[in-house]
């Protein structure tokens, strides 16, 4: 087993994830997995597959994806070279081309010494041009001038103003139920159990993620899968929460933001897994729980 490959399988195990769980989150076969983390990278596909296989799975099991390419670039096998060069014979111009384009530059470079100055010159020619064409003596002749005022417009007397008493019928505008978050338990795996009220009222859902694997399903781990996967360019994953309970599963909790409502939910921010059980305050969260204790996927 070779130095990169031992890494990959204590991080998987560290985190309760089988060569099984990593197929399902990667879509990476799992005799691959196997070759990487027995350093045989002959059965891979390609050189290219290789790196971004060993990428996708670091990012998995939480590692620092471009850290670990860095350290173990020399085991890594090397891209394929690109196809060398055509022989210089084949591109080299002549001698009598070569001069001829230099005599052709440097005349061009002659040109625009001599059109640069010329150019200015002829901006500040139209610029004077403008301006005398505004002079204020002539502009003032031009202007007609008239004795005839028109009279200031009518200001409204304060009396003639007056503002209508507010309409007793009006009803007030309905109070909004404000969103609230209470952490229930944290069970002995880690999985933060949090009760969300008012129950029977929708509430939003929102996880941004920047390269980590995300799991979301409903009531628990083995309930419905609503999502499954790594998000691209950190587009937000948005669900509803109003009838059932959402277990929310992320590969790297430092690299996720989970809101609900716009409140934010204490994911520790560290570097690694963290499970979630978020139940509508109607909701039982023990009894459609199951048996989310049970390992991580």
């Amino acid at each position: 087993m070779s130095d990169l490959g031992l890494l990959l399988r204590k991080a998987r195990e560290q985190r309760g994830y089988t060569l099984d769980d990593i197929q399902e989150a990667t879509k990476i076969r799992k005799r691959y997995l196997e070759a990487i983390e027995l350093g045989d990278y002959k059965v891979l596909p390609g050189s290219f597959y290789v790196r971004a296989f060993v990428k996708t799975y670091a990012e998995t099991v939480g590692l620092d994806a471009e850290e670990v390419l860095r350290l173990y670039h020399k085991e890594l096998p090397k891209p394929v070279a690109a196809e060398t060069a055509a022989p210089e014979a084949m591109i080299k111009p002549k001698s009598r081309t070569v001069q001829h384009n230099d005599k052709w530059g440097k005349l061009a470079v002659t040109m625009l010494m001599w059109l640069f100055p010329l150019l200015i010159i002829a901006v500040i020619y139209f610029y004077f041009v403008q301006n005398s064409d505004s002079d204020p003596e002539k502009s003032d002749r031009d202007t007609a001038i008239t004795q005839e005022t028109s009279p200031p417009p009518a200001t409204p007397s304060p009396s003639s103003s007056v503002t209508p008493p507010p309409s007793e019928s009006t009803p007030p505008p309905s109070a909004t139920p404000t969103t609230q978050l209470t952490l229930k338990e944290t069970t002995p795996r880690g999985e933060a159990r949090y009760e969300v009220s008012p129950g029977g009222t929708p509430h939003e859902l929102k996880i941004v993620s920047n390269k980590s694997w995300i799991g979301v399903n409903e009531n628990n781990k083995t309930g419905k899968a609503l999502y499954n996967g790594t998000p691209k360019n950190q587009d937000p994953l948005i669900f509803t929460l109003q009838d059932k309970p959402l277990y929310v599963n992320i590969g790297m909790a430092s690299n996720v933001v989970i809101t609900i409502d716009g409140i934010p939910v204490d994911d520790g921010d560290k570097a690694g897994s963290k499970k979630f059980l978020f139940s509508p305050a109607s909701t039982d969260a023990a009894g459609d729980a199951g048996d989310t204790d049970g390992t991580a996927p």
